[in-house]
């Protein structure tokens, strides 16, 4: 699979995709929501749109809750080594020159160009990251011209009959970095290019501007847009205190959760600045208090940590330790060696690109390994393959011990300073209540 044929079917590509699908899906992430897939018609000639916050993991996103193999376009860079390209091509990714990369190297997109109208042709789907270039903020940015330009000459080129559609894709993943946790991904309603295509007839640089005004509201519209950098931090602090307990709902997904608080957020700082700015200093408050007194805002949202139920969640604790302790070996393999690697990443939106990356890879090493030892171990071959087997679920089981762990010792902490009349503790819960009665009214 080369340059030449990317957009056609590569059933090795189908193989790979499918595994590591698997893992990114399933082990790297806890939970993965798609909606809007019935957005997405098999006759269409599209182009996806997805937010850029965290870097190569958003790519992966539209990647692996997509049935076909749809084409990347990367800054040609990366293409430099042979070797490399061969992977990048293999991988259906293509080359983009930029002025930076030199007045001649920019001529090499007449032929990616090109290339971008035959997989456009071949509903392949083409994956332009409309904002260039990845940032960590739950914040859509000035979109580049870019795609606008590529959906225009593409259709231009072909006698304005491929009709591409443009669809937005909304990314949220509740915390950029960390394994096991939630993605969220919404595909919009498809924009049709075609609307734009008379003002492009009569003026092109105006119809650009219109049609990625248009994406860019489309885009807002299903993702967390925080607009305020003043205020950022508070009100993206904001959404997971109040909304932190739905990350996993599948019905009404947190990202539209919080995207109606921080809509309300918006209309109170010009109704009733007072108020706004009181709960903004609220949400720095109890979140700098609680990183102080080592608890979460699952406990603090607790009004009674029973006792009895702290007790019997120790027992079960001690009790169920040696399966915790067969469970690492799948986690130690898995989630504990890529960490190794991470101080050396200076960009921290790559954490969990290498993270996926590498426990990708060991998931190749080492998962044949473990099925070798276990069949060499026992002497049965099903008790053989029921050991390997158990081996992912354990370790699933021993990172969910973990959380409960520090449930408990947290319910216990909690007790601790309640008994001792602790004043800080006094002082966070107070506010954090003030917080969450001040959003209830909202």
């Amino acid at each position: 699979m080369g340059k030449e044929n990317i957009e056609k079917y590569s059933a090795r590509y189908a193989l790979l995709k499918s595994v590591a699908g698997f893992w990114h899906n399933n082990v790297f992430y806890r939970k993965v929501i798609v909606l809007g897939r019935e957005n997405i018609k098999p006759d269409y000639h599209v182009i996806f749109a997805p937010n850029h916050q965290n870097a190569l993991m958003d790519a992966l996103a539209v990647l692996f809750t997509h049935k076909g193999q749809p084409i990347f376009l990367a800054r040609a860079d990366i293409f430099k080594k042979k070797t490399i390209a061969a992977i990048l091509y293999f991988l259906k990714i293509l080359p983009v020159y930029r002025i930076r990369d030199g007045f001649s190297s920019v001529k090499g997109n007449d032929e990616i160009f090109v290339k971008t109208i035959d997989v456009l042709k071949n509903k392949n789907g083409l994956v332009i990251l409309p904002e260039g270039d990845h940032a960590g903020f739950r914040r859509l940015r000035q979109l580049k011209k870019g795609i606008c330009r590529v959906a225009f000459q593409s259709d231009e080129a072909t006698g304005f009959s491929l009709k591409i559609k443009i669809i937005p894709v909304g990314l949220e993943f509740s915390n950029y970095s960390r394994f096991r946790q939630v993605l969220t991904v919404v595909y919009g309603k498809p924009i049709e290019v075609s609307e734009f295509f008379d003002l492009y007839k009569v003026s092109p640089e105006r119809a650009l501007n219109e049609l990625r005004s248009r994406l860019s509201n489309e885009m807002k519209g299903i993702m967390v847009h925080i607009e305020s950098e003043e205020d950022y931090e508070a009100i993206d602090e904001l959404r997971n205190m109040i909304n932190g307990r739905f990350s996993d709902d599948i019905r009404f997904p947190k990202l539209f959760r919080d995207r109606i608080l921080v809509n309300k957020m918006n209309l109170l700082k010009s109704s009733n600045p007072s108020l706004f700015e009181r709960i903004c200093s609220l949400s720095i408050k109890v979140k700098e208090k609680a990183k102080e007194l080592n608890t979460d805002y699952r406990l603090l949202e607790k009004k009674k940590h029973p006792l009895g139920w702290l007790i019997a969640g120790m027992v079960s604790i001690v009790l169920t330790f040696p399966l915790f302790i067969y469970g690492n070996i799948f986690n130690l393999t898995f989630l504990e060696i890529p960490n190794l690697q991470i101080h050396k990443i200076k960009d921290p939106q790559f954490h969990s690109s290498i993270r996926y990356a590498i426990s990708l890879a060991l998931a190749f090493v080492f998962l044949p390994a473990y099925l070798i030892l276990s069949l060499f171990i026992f002497s049965s071959w099903w008790l053989g393959l029921l050991i390997f087997f158990t081996l992912p679920l354990s370790g699933l089981f021993a990172w969910n011990y973990y959380l409960q762990f520090r449930r408990i010792t947290g319910g216990f902490r909690i007790r601790s300073l309640i008994k001792q009349k602790n004043e800080e503790f006094n002082l966070l819960r107070r506010n954090h209540t003030e917080l969450v009665n001040l959003i209830a009214g909202l």
